[in-house]
């Protein structure tokens, strides 16, 4: 028999691989699905791939692949005999084979024992060969069988380098330099020293700097000013500073390039004002709210419709999704997303498509892995009522404790977080910024096909008035969701507030127990009303007064989406830098009409502000080495100048191949004169522009004001060239980033040239008189120019009233701890989603929510 199977698998040794080292081996979840071993057909785990299969998919890698030797494994669970001895830990009878695989904490462990069954299975045949058969095995597959079944789970192995990464101190912690220079740092109001960021904000734990990161698809980020600080200065740490608690902060090594844990953090934070040990002490004392606290501990019973009898939900839709450790913000994210059938019809509708087209490795593929999650929670596959036998069984030991199992995504969050410095990690994370990141992540991923993301994304037009001149300038952007401020001194129950600001101080100075907490209730409209009321432009410089000088902004609605999501500002820094959550209540209706807040672009009685930008100002240290610099001829790789002449190029015109791509070498040179190769200008010898020298003027324009309707700078559009990428589209790219290279080359590959002929089709979804959008395009600055107008955001336009259908809440006292849970609309009556357990809603608190997400209604 031995001679027998060694004979049978010699044509598959060649495929049979063993792990090694940095191999993940996925033998718990099936990549196309979320079968295990526990399931009804167990797992295929691929001896080559190390991917696991269920029984639906393994034949669909079989034939796309030609692998055809798996290990499959099952697991039976089987309840006690009664009488049978308890324990804590169930009694397995084959212990060793699942080393790795945690127990199902679906059953209760003194209940129930475990039996698992491992074979090797070869493809097409379906011949199995039981395992352990060390005698008739070759010794090979004999090694390979037990480093699969011994290799730590890739979910496992994934965790366990995300929380390694968290604990890794900085080499540069202990002796790190500050300076004494008299920074201070608010606790609110920051923004880039560099720019306009008021997002992703570093502070450099050396000088003190505010600058911000680096920019990511999920809208948040900046212009890498911080990294390029580091870059001049070499100062290795800085720290995020909406993350700042009085448990420890994010900090950054951009030496070390990863994140760090910087053990002096605390005074370190100190040297500019930070005092995270007072912070510590307030919050002890009781001065700031907790998650033990009573209206943390309120807040958590109203969310959750604690002390109901809710009653569980099954079948399609109502799956629901585990809790991985501090995931259920993507959890709540998704089970809305899913609700919404665009999504559905994007991933779900498209399932076999999605999966015959997949990858070798479906598991890295963003599309397989939101479809997978899609099916898995539209199926009702995994969301299944107990048996009637087993219910009639549970009532009579009095004990029906039917458990809902739920899906989990590891796959995906795995996937949408890689190299995501929030995201990656274990920490619980703000719903509101994971929202935006998967929406940019599914555009990033629907290049050249449906984007249904496109569902929820609108322009905003930004009217900025010079006060002193009354003079006008509109501009658009676009945007996936509205913040909405809660304003405290609108609530109800101000009188009441005060009441409570009082007693509050009074416990405080005679050091008793703090009063019963006072939730404030504050009106939807004055929310929505402190959003359209006009805010001051910080450092605004007016173009009409060619000075800095006051300026205001109003925001409105240049086109309304299909899905509109509203966030409530809930979270604030108090003076004294302790991050909370504003206690508040707000009646926020089941029917929106936006309608007058639709944007009517420039009047006839306005008067635009001229197109000039303000002049360009140096400090004094770097106007010297600037001026140093000018003195200079450029510097050109002569090198690569003769490699590119002896091909037969001109010399002049490899001279500026060179220089455009900034002596990166011939092969990018090349690249550059394959691009430019037809322009008339190709052989003319290379001419800078002086660096002192404005440009175009007017006699409005003073000596470095310049004009908006510039193109952007030459070695820009060459560096984009060079990479093979039509001029043009460069251009475009560059004007639309505000000439940021890393950013175009993002928009570039999110928006590939053959969108742009569909964008006006796609904005001609609008009301028959809601030609306002239009207007405002025509009297847009240079951000909205002819050439954007024709390949700008894909938006679909229509009235402006919606009816409510999901919100998102948070329990807990940041953004960085708690829990969320979600309600959807669903079928006419509110179902609660929490974690894994579905429900039907009895109480939905739609005046707790901290997301709300609305649906477009028809205009009949």
């Amino acid at each position: 028999m031995a001679a027998d199977l060694g004979e049978l698998l010699v044509p598959y040794m060649p495929t049979i691989r063993v792990p090694k080292t940095g191999d993940r081996v996925f033998k718990s979840e099936c990549a196309f699905s979320f079968d295990s071993p526990e399931s009804e057909g167990g797992l295929y785990v691929c001896m080559n791939t190390f991917l696991g299969f269920g029984r639906e998919h393994v034949e669909r890698h079989y034939r796309k692949t030609g692998q055809s030797v798996y290990m499959h494994l099952k697991r039976h669970v089987k309840e006690k005999a009664t009488g049978a001895a308890g324990g804590a830990i169930p009694r397995r009878r084959n212990g060793k084979v699942f080393l790795d695989l945690e127990l199902n904490r679906d059953f209760n462990g003194e209940d129930y024992e475990y039996e698992d069954e491992v074979k090797l299975v070869i493809f097409p045949d379906h011949f199995e060969i039981p395992l352990p058969n060390i005698e008739e095995l070759p010794a090979l597959v004999t090694i390979a069988c037990d480093a699969v079944l011994n290799a730590p789970s890739a979910y496992k192995k994934q965790e366990l380098e995300s929380w390694d990464e968290e604990i890794q101190v900085s080499r540069h912690a202990r002796s790190l330099r500050q300076l004494d220079n008299g920074v201070r740092i608010p606790p609110s109001g920051w923004k880039c020293q560099k720019c306009e960021m008021r997002e992703n904000l570093w502070l450099n734990l050396t000088d003190g700097a505010v600058l911000c990161g680096k920019w990511f698809f999920d809208g948040s980020g900046g212009n890498g000013h911080a990294l390029d600080h580091y870059k001049e200065t070499k100062y290795p740490l800085a720290v995020k500073l909406d993350t700042i608690t009085p448990d420890g902060a994010d900090v950054y090594s951009f030496e070390e390039e990863e994140a760090v844990l910087d053990p002096h953090i605390s005074e370190h934070l100190s040297h500019f004002g930070i005092d995270m040990l007072q912070m510590q002490k307030r919050t002890e004392n009781g001065h700031h709210t907790d998650n033990n606290s009573r209206p943390r501990v309120s807040e958590w019973e109203v969310i959750q419709e604690s002390g109901m009898k809710l009653k569980a939900v099954f079948g399609s839709g109502y799956t629901g999704i585990k809790n991985l450790g501090n995931s259920c913000y993507l959890g709540t994210v998704l089970q809305v997303l899913f609700s919404i059938p665009d999504f559905q019809r994007m991933y779900v509708g498209n399932l076999q498509r999605i999966f015959d087209y997949s990858p070798l490795d479906p598991s890295q593929d963003f599309a397989t892995q939101m479809a997978k999650l899609g099916h898995g929670l539209l199926s009702g596959q995994y969301s299944k009522p107990p048996m009637k036998s087993e219910l009639i069984e549970q009532v009579m030991k009095e004990e029906y404790k039917h458990q809902q199992k739920g899906v989990s995504p590891r796959m995906l969050k795995a996937l949408v977080s890689r190299g995501h410095p929030e995201f990656s990690s274990n920490r619980q994370q703000d719903a509101h910024e994971f929202f935006l990141h998967i929406l940019n992540v599914v555009e990033r991923n629907s290049a050249g096909s449906e984007n249904p993301s496109d569902v929820f994304r609108f322009l905003v037009e930004e009217r900025v008035q010079c006060c002193q001149t009354r003079r006008v300038r509109y501009t658009q952007r676009v945007d996936y969701c509205i913040q909405l401020p809660a304003p405290i001194e609108a609530a109800t129950n101000r009188e009441e507030l005060l009441a409570y600001e009082a007693k509050r101080r009074d416990a405080e100075e005679n050091t008793r127990a703090p009063p019963e907490p006072v939730r404030a209730r504050i009106p939807f409209t004055a929310c929505l009303q402190a959003f359209t009321e006009p805010e001051n432009v910080p450092d605004f410089w007016s173009s009409a007064l060619q000075a800095k000088s006051a300026g205001i902004k109003t925001s409105r609605f240049a086109s309304f989406p299909e899905y509109l999501v509203l966030q409530i500002k809930k979270f604030t820094f108090g003076v004294d830098w302790v991050p909370k959550k504003l206690d508040l209540a707000i009646d926020v209706p089941d029917f929106l009409d936006l309608s007058r807040l639709r944007a009517t672009g420039l009047q006839a009685s306005e008067e635009e502000l001229p197109d000039l930008m303000p002049p360009i100002v140096l400090p004094e240290d770097t106007r010297g080495i600037l001026n140093q610099l000018l003195k200079r001829s450029p510097e050109i790789d002569e090198a690569a100048v003769m490699q590119l002449a002896e091909m037969g190029f001109p010399l002049e015109a490899c001279r500026k191949a060179v220089y455009y791509t900034g002596n990166m070498g011939p092969e990018m040179a090349f690249n550059w004169i394959i691009a430019h190769m037809e322009e008339p200008d190709f052989a003319e010898p290379l001419t800078l522009p002086s660096m002192m020298d404005p440009g175009p003027s007017t006699s409005d324009s003073p000596m470095g004001a310049t004009l908006l309707g510039n193109s952007p700078p030459e070695e820009s559009i060459a560096i984009l060239t060079s990479m093979g990428f039509p001029r043009a589209h460069s251009i475009q790219a560059l004007k639309a980033t505000n000439n940021n290279l890393e950013r175009a080359l993002d928009w570039i590959f999110t928006h590939p040239e053959e969108e742009e002929s569909d964008a006006l089709s796609d904005m001609a979804d609008t009301e028959p008189n809601g030609n306002a959008f239009s207007n405002a395009n025509s009297h847009s600055d240079s951000t909205l120019s002819p050439d954007r107008d024709a390949s700008g955001p894909r938006v679909k336009d229509g009235p402006g009233r919606y009816e409510l259908f999901a919100f998102i809440s948070h329990m807990g006292a940041s953004t960085m701890s708690g829990h969320y849970v979600c309600h959807i609309k669903k079928e006419g009556r509110w179902v609660i989603y929490n974690d894994h357990k579905v429900c039907l809603s009895e109480r939905p608190p739609k005046d707790l929510g901290y997301i709300y997400f609305y649906h477009r209604l028809s205009s009949s």
